[in-house]
């Protein structure tokens, strides 16, 4: 991977991005990805569409799929392919500041309120970030029931400091009052960012869901630039947002661009640590390379083409069943208007939706790779159509 690339990777995993809140991010990746694509844009819905036409003037027009002249007969262009991978990343949201000064929130995306127990949190402000942090009562003073119960989210809170002073030490008062001026109502709160390294190549953090998908389909872009010549396709490179809310940017973005064939990259459960039985669900290795889905979610076509390309380039992959319709932006792919050739690609992720969630930096070059060559091997003359 180089370095550039690795600094861009650990960048995203430092910025914000709770579904909804993801232009900080999105300022990111346009700046990383901006001079390596001909056209950038951010839409309405706030999904950042990088775009990259053949080099062979005849091949194409140079405007990007949203300025082409809907007249233009589909005979005569190059077909669009679209990558997708979401920024955004579960969090919370601010719902209630009481008047001692501590916040509440709700959840934003899908939460096990244990993870929350004891984390180091950060609200962000118009102003800032502010640190916080979400525990319980300490185990000396639970009593014997309420250690036996499971916490629910309604019974914690941010702790951002609060205080209470004697009566007129205004100096140490943090209350209410004064943290509704710092803390808006709507402020989105995440888990404390950035990246570890673990032993060998694996790394850990809040976020892997799915700033590796992101990386993978916005880095695949920067390198297929280098190989333009050989493109003769266009390739649109998506950072697509809310997905953890029901993969509303895929579907807007998809509207966009109107892609002839797809690929979704998204985290997927590994199975290689304890206690999960990989008679049902699969045999996923941190390290193991791409995961490449089969299933009636997936053009049987497009898998086929992933999996010729690892055996062709030398890449490594793992295979996994997906009976049905997919929790990710390979969902509301596939069916977007008459039907879009459409594949899903996964990086291996231990613990998702947790603070610690581990990757494998190997996995995520390794998809960048293949969509690279999946990118370069498309052509006007490829045919998806089952049969």
């Amino acid at each position: 991977m180089e370095p550039t690339a690795l600094d861009f990777f650990e960048q995203a995993l430092q910025t914000p991005s709770p579904s909804g809140y993801e232009e900080p991010l999105q300022r990111l990746v346009r700046r990383y990805i901006e001079p390596h694509a001909d056209v950038t844009s951010i839409d309405v819905h706030g999904n950042l569409i990088a775009t990259l036409c053949p080099a062979d003037p005849r091949a194409t027009s140079s405007k990007s799929s949203a300025e082409s002249d809907a007249s233009d007969s589909d005979s005569l262009r190059p077909p669009r392919l679209m990558y997708a991978g979401h920024c955004d990343q579960i969090g919370m949201l601010v719902s209630h500041i009481d008047d001692d000064g501590f916040v509440y929130g709700q959840t934003i995306g899908g939460w096990d309120p244990q993870q929350l127990i004891g984390q180091a949190m950060t609200i962000w402000t118009q102003d800032g970030p502010v640190s916080a942090v979400i525990s319980r009562k300490a185990i000396h003073l639970l009593t014997p029931e309420e250690r036996k119960q499971v916490v629910q989210l309604n019974q914690m809170w941010l702790d951002v400091g609060a205080v209470k002073g004697r009566p007129g030490d205004d100096d140490s008062m943090i209350d209410g009052d004064s943290v509704r001026k710092a803390i808006r109502i709507g402020d989105p709160v995440t888990l404390e960012l950035g990246m570890r390294r673990l032993l060998g190549d694996q790394v850990t953090g809040p976020g892997m869901d799915n700033k590796t998908g992101m990386w993978t389909v916005i880095d695949a872009l920067r390198r297929v630039a280098a190989d333009r010549d050989n493109l003769n396709c266009e390739l649109n490179s998506v950072s697509t947002v809310q997905e953890e809310i029901g993969l509303r940017g895929a579907k807007t973005a998809a509207g966009h661009i109107n892609p002839d064939v797809a690929i979704a990259v998204d985290v997927t459960h590994a199975t290689d640590c304890p206690g999960i039985e990989k008679n049902t669900q699969g045999d996923v290795r941190v390290g193991g390379g791409p995961v490449i889905f089969r299933g009636p979610n997936i053009n049987a076509k497009v898998a086929q083409r992933l999996i010729d390309l690892c055996q062709s380039n030398d890449l490594p992959y793992q295979l996994a069943a997906l009976g049905r319709a997919a929790p990710n932006d390979s969902n509301v792919l596939q069916i977007h208007g008459g039907g879009v050739a459409t594949g899903l690609v996964g990086v291996p992720n231990r613990y998702m939706h947790s603070a610690v969630e581990v990757v494998s930096l190997s996995d995520i070059d390794h998809v960048a790779e293949l969509l690279k060559c999946f990118a370069l091997a498309l052509g006007p003359d490829d045919n998806f159509i089952p049969g």
